[in-house]
């Protein structure tokens, strides 16, 4: 497998498509000529500690990103019921889409090799991608912190809490 590749601020966003866990359709190229921006964020697993906490922030916070133009899209390789549980558990107001087949975190570069404990493994980088309404990319992190990380979003983006 090829190195996974680097998105950079300025870029243009790799192109998406892809369904949430009700089977709605979300495509990019859409959202965009709809004039909304998109917050892409990659997360390890559904209901685990950290992706819960970070889930949680942005369910706490969608009015305000909602009233300056976002559109939030939780993105892991977890299944349709997984997905459904942890909307309906942690109460979410926004999609989780379906990757199973890994094909956004690899046009993204968020699977990648991972350490932990000494043993290396490939997984999901926790990353976040902003992308305004021409399709570029105004915000590209890889390997966040779960905890705060909404809120530094926030300050980097310019809304202010």
């Amino acid at each position: 497998m090829a190195d996974a590749i680097t998105l950079e601020v300025g870029g243009k966003s790799p192109q998406f498509k892809a369904l949430d866990s009700k089977g709605t359709e979300h495509e990019l190229q859409k959202i965009n000529e709809s004039g909304t921006k998109v917050i892409l964020y990659f997360y390890p697993r559904d209901s685990t500690p950290g992706c819960t906490t970070q889930a949680c922030d942005f369910r706490d916070d969608m009015a305000r990103l909602q009233e300056h133009g976002y559109r939030v899209f939780g993105v892991s390789k977890d299944s349709v019921k997984s997905h459904e549980k942890f909307i309906d558990k942690k109460e979410l107001n926004f999609p989780l889409l379906m990757d199973e087949d890994g094909s956004i975190h690899e046009a993204f570069g968020t699977w990648r090799m991972k350490k932990n404990y000494g043993r290396e493994y490939m997984g999901c980088a926790r990353s976040t991608f902003v992308i305004d309404e021409n399709g570029d990319l105004t915000f590209a992190r890889y390997n966040v912190k779960a905890k705060g990380h909404v809120s530094m979003l926030m300050r980097e983006l310019g809304i202010n809490e």
